[in-house]
């Protein structure tokens, strides 16, 4: 029998070896809820694999107690929990984010978003109607005009304008009308007075945390403006926080530096994409929501200068991480400096090109962010799915706190 596939059951580990006429008979669909045992299977030619079936989105669902989602950040960025992942052994550790210069080797370069979330949520009155609206900047697309979503949005039409409020919920001296209706409830929008988009957010903006953290009686904190952002932001234009690197503190960056652990920076605007589940039940056909990075030059050198000699690249956060891969994408294989628009959807199976690390958040069920980390579980050979069932299934069990203030896994 001539050799011509072969197919790896991930449940068993056993390999099948199939001839030509026997590909047919092989077309496997597997039913999993998420922490049922998962067989998935990948057909194997030459060097390269093609999934047998399409990756269902209910492989990512999952049930979280309520509890679990974190309200609010812990006493101290790096006290959080630590989940500790090697993919060669498949061990588990505990421990806290404090510990990562320990778990880390001087020949590891860090990653890191340094994108700075905009007070992006505004409220406001309809002219004419009266009606309450919330205008969510989107994105900057000059001075005065931005793209942002208005809720609701059901009876909002270009050419409305809205009176924005300002915090203590009277009408401000700012209004702004509809230019254009681009769908999904997202509008342009142009200031009606001669000022800077930026300068608005600023004095009527508030921090847009995600509605799993319920502020609806004790409304923003002290700790909410400060803490849902990273201690090394710099470039204004993500409506939502990189959250993996909320654990880090200054004091922490300098015990890195002390072990020789370097670090280094990129930006990618975190955006709408963000609040937007997948609903395609073959996830291959979601499409991510566009998203601005850039690469400096000095962090592209950095980062070809230190794989050269061997180290290996962390990346810090799934939004670091897509965008490392897509400019390897691009460049062969390597990371060049630029800037432009991504709308990388990572998911299994995907064979990494630069990142070979990732400290991550817990994630929302069936997300793209998800999706990502079970990739790059799989390491490009498989989908990942098992280790990430046993790694969410564990978290639970050991009571981790989930999503942006809650606690980190380090995948190595």
């Amino acid at each position: 029998m001539r050799e011509v596939g072969v197919i790896n059951n991930l449940l068993t580990g056993r390999k099948h070896i199939l001839c030509k006429n026997q590909l047919n008979h092989h077309r496997l669909w597997h039913k999993t809820t998420f922490f049922q045992p998962l067989a998935l299977f990948v057909l194997t030619f030459s060097s390269k694999k093609l999934s047998l079936r399409p990756v269902l989105l209910s492989e990512f669902d999952y049930h979280l107690p309520p509890h679990l989602i974190a309200q609010a950040p812990p006493q101290a960025r790096d006290a959080s929990r630590l989940l500790v992942f090697n993919r060669s052994t498949q061990q588990i550790q505990h421990k806290r984010f404090s510990d990562l210069p320990s778990l880390l080797s001087p020949k590891d370069l860090l990653v890191l978003n340094d994108s700075r979330v905009v007070p992006a949520r505004l409220q406001g009155i309809k002219e004419g109607s009266g009606g309450r609206v919330e205008v969510f900047f989107l994105q900057a697309l000059s001075e005065t005009s931005m793209t942002a979503l208005v809720c609701p949005a059901k009876r909002f039409r270009s050419g409305a304008t809205v009176t924005l409020l300002g915090k203590d919920g009277n009408p401000s001296g700012w209004q702004c009308r509809a230019l254009e209706e681009l769908g999904e409830g997202r509008f342009v929008l142009q200031l009606k007075q001669e000022g800077q988009i930026d300068s608005v957010l600023d004095e009527l903006g508030s921090v847009p945390l995600p509605p799993y953290i319920d502020r609806s009686e004790s409304g923003l904190s002290k700790d909410d403006l400060e803490r849902y952002q990273t201690v090394y932001a710099r470039a204004r234009g993500s409506v939502a926080a990189p959250t993996a690197g909320l654990h880090f503190t200054d004091d922490l960056f300098s015990k890195l530096d002390q072990v020789g652990i370097q670090k280094t920076f990129l930006t990618l605007h975190v955006g709408l994409g963000t609040f937007s589940p997948v609903k395609a039940d073959h996830i291959e056909t979601h499409r991510m929501h566009a998203e601005h990075f850039q690469i400096s030059n000095k962090t592209a050198s950095r980062i070809e200068a230190h794989r050269n000699q061997g180290g290996r690249v962390i990346s810090v956060g799934t939004t670091a991480t897509r965008v490392l891969e897509a400019v390897a994408q691009q460049n062969q294989g390597t990371v060049q400096a630029g800037r432009g628009e991504t709308d990388i959807f990572i998911y299994p199976p995907y064979k990494f090109q630069i990142c070979q690390g990732l400290i991550t958040n817990f994630h929302l069920p069936k997300s793209s962010l998800l999706m990502l980390v079970s990739a790059f579980l799989g390491q490009g050979e498989t989908s990942g799915l098992p280790h990430l069932h046993k790694l969410y299934r564990t978290a639970i069990e050991e009571a981790y706190r989930f999503y942006s203030y809650g606690d980190a896994m380090l995948i190595l």
